[in-house]
């Protein structure tokens, strides 16, 4: 999916038209202490030694065929005259977004 580097939108802070900049927002890192994670469950010592690990001893991934190939990319829009109103939209099923 091909979007210019600069759209004519309309800002809520300026009310009116302007001229923004397009950029794709970053999806960031996990963190590898959350609740259910596997560097949690090793840290406390469940995922080591011998028996039955529970829940750590089945397969974690979805059935192969459900799984989504690409994700809704995020695009945020900033204005060049004010600076401000972030807006954020949520873009189309992609598997590559490229601004021009």
């Amino acid at each position: 999916m091909k979007i210019p580097k600069k759209i004519q939108r309309y800002c809520p802070h300026c009310k009116k038209k302007t001229e923004q900049k397009v950029k794709q927002q970053s999806t960031g890192k996990a963190s590898t202490l959350k609740r259910g994670s596997k560097q949690r469950a090793k840290l406390r010592g469940l995922n080591r030694g011998i028996g039955n690990l529970g829940r750590f001893s089945r397969m974690k991934n979805q059935a192969k065929g459900q799984r989504k190939t690409t994700k809704k990319t995020a695009i945020v829009y900033t204005c060049t005259v004010c600076k401000k109103g972030k807006d954020q939209k949520k873009g189309k099923r992609t598997s590559k977004l490229v601004i021009e």
